[in-house]
């Protein structure tokens, strides 16, 4: 426990997330910061990493790790001008080793940065009114929204609210304009800062996250957020939002005491109090969350321990806000819509299918000049993929030949590719045990053709890889979930259901591809046999005996079977 207990001493001391970061961006004896910067890098949305492909090769040649950052920058909503989509693509080429990510939570990454070119970076960052403070990092995280933009005015509010809860639980300090735009040498001062008004002087346990969709879709996977927000429409007019509270995704390999959870609902808010109520649920996870024991220090089990009625009352007492009971919804997925649709305003959009969420080389570059010339704002799925809006009906067909033109024309796209979601994992993630960006293609074509030998190429299914347990592509949500164990080995989970409202069960444990293709063609060939009209895949094997239901999430390490 010493080192989580480092984390919170070291966020105390930090004088408002400063460290001494600007001494270790001076310090040029070195690729990286010192040790305790990296823990406040993060709440500046920075990660430190290291190309862990060629550690032996360096560490022969008694060099250090070739170190390298990730940035990842906060997109609130997942909505980008197209200035802003255009300075992220110049800073891709130019900084960002020609890679551009989107990542599950709406915003975008750049990865293989040089300390030295942090401070540029962010400039460019703040040129176009964008920032990765609190990218990552013990707060709130970027907020999630759907993205919907036929909805009009209804999608306008959402959005609007997204960005308001944003910049409410932001945390309040000039650090990050100090160090990396203004350039203050801020750690030669000796005021001590004033804590931050909602944060403190630690911040919270761990991180936080928030997202908010409109049914029928649940883009935005809103049962996995700590706090997830269900908009509710009358006659196309927001009038609140369903509560819910305690999910999150990530768990540690072989500890049973960490497992994924759903949130559980907690009542109705009126638009006007959803702000309020959020930042109450904030304030009660930063005195009450976890801070001895980092595996243990997320919401949900916050929620879990102490209960979903305890929450119910501390809530109402802290924001002033009675929650009403929750307004009936159905979700009917949790993917990306593909193709065209046209919005209220009579201009069209279109989904475009990036696959892993990089794009790179002149497929990215061919794809800012299709923002450039047709766009008026670019939209970032909660899927990894991205979204052209506000396109004129005369410039649709233009538009498809330039994607067409570009290598994004995803008409061979299978419907499993369009439901399928990577995390990054090797060869910069730390965390990663096993690929999954840079492998998962490859199994998915692979299952593709099993699928169509069995007469089901055209059922959508979601199919969801994790390098590691962390489950950054939410995994546990997957009709069928890959969660890496070693280099080439997997653990295989089932039964989601297709509308994100149920967590997968583990059916194998550390297996590999022939194994896992094995797997599929017989579970393949079944649910062909004797699946019902419409019937999805994960309901298909919890109907059948497959695989058990998981109604709490420490069931979904269980190997067992009904």
């Amino acid at each position: 426990m010493a080192e989580n207990l480092d984390v919170e001493k070291i966020k105390a001391r930090s004088r408002n997330l400063r460290g001494t970061l600007v001494s270790s961006l001076d310090d040029e004896t070195t690729g990286a910061v010192h040790p305790e910067d990296t823990a406040i890098t993060k709440f500046h949305g920075i990660y430190q990493q290291d190309n862990r492909e060629s550690r032996r090769e360096r560490r022969e040649a008694r060099l250090e790790p070739d170190y390298r950052f990730m940035i990842r920058v906060r997109v609130p909503g997942g909505v980008a001008t197209p200035q802003q989509w255009s300075a992220l693509n110049e800073t891709a080429r130019q900084l960002g080793g020609g890679s551009l990510r989107l990542t599950t939570r709406q915003a975008v990454q750049f990865h293989g940065v040089a300390k030295e070119n942090l401070p540029d970076l962010m400039g460019r960052l703040d040129a176009v009114l964008m920032d990765s403070l609190a990218g990552c990092g013990d707060v709130n995280r970027n907020v999630m929204c759907h993205v919907q933009p036929e909805a009009g005015p209804l999608h306008a509010e959402t959005s609007r609210i997204a960005r308001e809860i944003s910049a409410h639980l932001t945390p309040r300090t000039d650090a990050w304009r100090e160090i990396w735009v203004d350039g203050d040498k801020v750690d030669t001062r000796e005021i001590e800062p004033t804590p931050d008004p909602l944060y403190g002087r630690t911040y919270l346990p761990r991180k936080f996250k928030i997202g908010i969709a409109l049914p029928p879709v649940n883009d935005v996977d809103v049962y996995s957020q700590d706090i997830g927000l269900i908009a509710i429409e009358r006659n196309d007019c927001l009038i609140g939002f369903n509560v819910l509270a305690g999910g999150g995704l990530g768990c540690s390999q072989g500890d049973s005491s960490t497992f994924p959870r759903l949130a559980e609902s907690l009542g109705f808010v009126r638009t006007e109090d959803v702000v309020a109520v959020c930042e109450a649920i904030v304030t009660i996870q930063r005195d009450y969350g976890d801070r001895e024991n980092r595996r243990h220090a997320r919401f949900k089990y916050t929620v879990d321990d102490r209960g979903i009625e305890w929450l119910a009352k501390e809530v109402a007492t802290r924001s002033g806000v009675t929650l009403d009971h929750p307004i009936p919804v159905a979700f009917n997925g949790n993917g990306d819509r593909f193709g065209w649709h046209k919005a209220v305003d009579e201009r069209y959009h279109r989904t475009v299918f990036v696959e892993g969420g990089r794009l790179t080389g002149e497929t990215r570059e061919a794809l800012e000049r299709i923002v450039r010339d047709y766009s008026e704002d670019v939209r970032i799925t909660p899927n990894h993929n991205l979204i052209l809006s506000g396109i004129r009906p005369s410039d649709c067909e233009s538009v498809d030949t330039r994607l067409r033109d570009a290598g994004l024309d995803d008409e061979s796209v299978s419907v499993r590719q369009r439901h399928s979601m990577a995390c990054v994992a090797f060869p910069t993630c730390g965390l990663a045990m096993a690929e999954s960006e840079r492998y998962l293609p490859t199994l998915l074509a692979s299952i593709d053709e099993i699928a169509v030998r069995h007469g089901i190429g055209d059922v959508p299914m979601t199919i969801r890889m994790s390098g590691c347990p962390n489950g950054c592509s939410r995994p546990y949500l997957g009709e069928i979930g890959f969660v890496g164990r070693a280099p080439g080995r997997y653990n295989m989970y089932l039964g989601a259901a297709f509308d994100g409202s149920r967590l997968n069960r583990i059916h194998r444990e550390n297996i590999d591809e022939p194994t896992i293709l094995e797997i599929i063609d017989q579970l393949f060939a079944a649910f062909a046999q004797n699946r019902e009209v419409d019937e999805a895949f994960g309901d298909y094997l919890i109907r059948s005996g497959t695989i058990s239901a998981t109604v709490h999430g420490s069931e979904t390490n269980e190997l067992r079977s009904d």
